[in-house]
């Protein structure tokens, strides 16, 4: 078996293997190791606690709810951060001017503006979304920022040398440029933004996945409060596949991308 079809076939066979060994281990660990079910449940009680809590209506709509705040708040992000980023890569003075201001919104603790949302938005999916905006937004800016730098000068020159404006340069070629650093920053954007949105309904939310751990922790409910978190990771490691599968469609010619194809066609 040559090198292609083993990496084809290794993530198949590795990642199912090692989660079987940590189910099973961890069942060991309840079983065997008298673990106190009311800390640590037992794989089997999650399952069934996963299965009660998917049997119900309210969880549809709480998901719904939750998958509506992430990539509502995504997309904002993508849009303002695209705009952003080009605007700063563009002007430098303006960039360097900026950057200390929109490091420092960052670098806070967003969980400390959760009250102050719940004041301004309520405790609606408003207040959800704007936080989701906030996290996503810097990796998706910075890394667009970082496209329009990439651009050589002498790439520039060609399309002067053909006539070209502003509009034609920056659609052949900007943003030929900018596309593998915009999904490197979305890539990056849609886990803060699942984060951003679970964090603001567990701290400031009535509905929503979030809202409900906080429900299942003050019931002590140990297995729906683990069959929720892996709901949680179900629904971002979705998410994060879409983002990541999308680039076949809109950057096809990227190194990354033929490289994807290949092992795929190995």
């Amino acid at each position: 078996m040559n090198r292609r079809k083993l990496m084809r076939i290794l993530p198949w066979v590795t990642t199912p293997g090692l989660v079987v060994l940590l189910l099973v281990a961890w069942q060991l660990a309840v079983t065997i190791g008298g673990v106190n079910s009311l800390i640590f449940p037992s794989p089997l009680d999650v399952s069934v606690a996963g299965v009660q809590m998917l049997g119900e209506p309210d969880t549809w709509e709480n998901v719904g709810l939750t998958v509506t705040a992430i990539v509502t708040g995504f997309l904002i992000a993508v849009v303002t951060g695209v705009l952003v980023g080009v605007v700063l890569g563009k002007i430098p003075w303006l960039e360097v001017s900026l950057r200390p201001l929109i490091v420092i919104s960052q670098v806070v603790p967003k969980v400390a503006f959760v009250p102050l949302f719940v004041i301004w938005f309520g405790f609606g999916i408003t207040s959800k979304i704007v936080l989701a905006t906030l996290l996503a937004f810097f990796p998706v800016m910075l890394n667009v920022l970082l496209g329009v730098r990439s651009i050589e000068r002498g790439q520039r020159e060609v399309m002067q040398s053909l006539n070209a404006n502003r509009i034609q340069t920056f659609s052949q070629l900007e943003m030929r440029g900018i596309m593998p650093y915009l999904f490197a920053g979305m890539e990056v954007a849609i886990v803060l933004a699942t984060i951003g949105a679970i964090v603001g309904e567990y701290i400031g939310g009535n509905r929503g996945l979030g809202a409900m751990v906080v429900t299942a922790m003050n019931a002590l409910d140990s297995p729906r409060m683990f069959a929720i978190i892996g709901l949680l990771s179900v629904i971002g490691l979705g998410l994060y596949l879409i983002v990541n599968e999308s680039k076949r469609f809109f950057i096809p010619w990227h190194e990354s991308v033929y490289t994807q194809r290949e092992l795929a066609v190995a």
